[in-house]
């Protein structure tokens, strides 16, 4: 059996129209095995339930949702917010966010397990729910009527998406006062890169999120500005929650120069280093603008900057997501995410529940990019 296996540097916000972070992609081949002792006493006690259910149930029990529900509480049982089993229509969900274009209502969701429900973490520009009124930390409570805790987070993401022109009914929550929205979902092209001159020739590139193309965007965003002579840059990874780390690794190409980016380290201790390299460097001042959920791929290439000396933060904490995941997609098309590494910035810090302090402290948002330009031209 043949797996597809991709390796999850990302942000780890289960998303209505944005992207799940992947790597690359390796084959992995599956085998049998004869299963030890010590993992026969394990199951033993399920198998016994299983035929309990199958003789004692008053009805014929649906075996599908049985055994989804046994793979899905297996990785429940990690108390791992990051690792999920996935049927196969969530999985083609979980694979096809990447690709830039979406069918839903237009938000970035996480799980909020304060309140046991679903946070709303970012609305998309020009999306439906932005034009409903829902705002970045709204909660959701209900979906089309039935309730969903942070647990079933992956259900209620699929319920939310639809066709284009079909409409879904949410129920939010906002200041302990509920209220309920009918969303007409459509679909939603994501540009991931936004690219402008600023004053005294400073180029400014927001990186909205590190998807499939967001390198090659970058590159031309990049090589646009140059022409214009600018003499410093300043990149925006603010909301940003993560991507693909094979394109972090093509920008920082063009950062960074012969350094480390980020290594990581598995449940063996393994240490595993990325590198970018220095034939297209950037000789020029640079600051990133950080806030508190910029996650993942994003404090990647803002940890990466700053450790190397190639550029300083300027705004809020990061969002502190330091653990890599593994999504493997399996042959039936249904698949799992695991957490298999934890990652640490070049010169080794661990940000996980931590996040990145940013070297230049500025609370309020609409401060951030005038103090970013301000230091910029101190350097140019």
């Amino acid at each position: 059996m043949k797996d597809k296996k991709k390796i999850i540097f990302g942000a780890i916000l289960l998303v209505v129209i944005t992207a799940i972070i992947t790597t690359f992609v390796v084959t992995s081949i599956g085998f049998a095995r004869i299963i030890p002792y010590k993992d026969y006493k394990k199951y033993k006690k399920l198998m016994m339930l299983n035929e309990a259910i199958e003789d004692g149930f008053y009805k014929k029990p649906n075996d599908e949702k049985l055994s989804v529900s046994l793979y899905k509480g297996l990785f429940a049982g990690l108390d791992d917010e990051y690792s999920s089993y996935y049927t196969k229509d969530e999985m083609n969900q979980l694979l096809e966010v990447s690709s830039g274009k979406y069918k839903g209502i237009g938000i970035v969701v996480s799980p909020d397990k304060k309140s046991g429900a679903i946070k709303v973490e970012q609305v998309i520009e020009n999306g439906p729910a932005k034009a409903a009124g829902i705002k970045s930390g709204d909660l959701i409570i209900e979906v089309n009527g039935k309730k969903y805790s942070y647990q079933e987070m992956d259900i209620a993401v699929k319920n939310m998406r639809g066709d284009e022109g079909t409409s879904v009914d949410i129920l939010f929550s906002r200041d302990n006062k509920t209220f309920s929205k009918v969303i007409t979902r459509k679909e939603i092209t994501l540009e991931s890169i936004v690219e402008k001159k600023l004053e005294n020739d400073i180029g400014y590139i927001r990186i909205i999120a590190f998807d499939e193309d967001t390198d090659k965007s970058f590159m031309k965003a990049i090589d646009k500005l140059e022409s214009e002579n600018i003499k410093g840059l300043i990149i925006d990874v603010r909301d940003n929650g993560g991507g693909y780390f094979d394109v972090v690794q093509k920008i920082s190409d063009r950062l960074l120069g012969n350094a480390v980016i980020v290594y990581t380290k598995d449940n063996k201790g393994k240490k595993y280093i990325k590198k970018s390299d220095d034939k297209q460097k950037v000789d020029i001042p640079i600051a990133i603008l950080t806030n508190k959920n910029s996650a993942s791929a994003s404090e990647i290439l803002t940890g990466a900057l700053i450790d190397n000396g190639a550029g300083i933060s300027v705004g809020t904490t990061t969002y502190g997501k330091g653990l890599v995941q593994s999504v493997i997609q399996l042959r039936d098309g249904s698949g799992y995410k695991l957490t298999t590494s934890q990652y640490f910035t070049p010169k080794g810090h661990y940000i996980n529940k931590k996040g990145i302090k940013p070297t230049i402290e500025v609370k309020n948002p609409k401060e951030q990019l005038p103090r970013a330009i301000e230091y910029l031209k101190t350097k140019i």
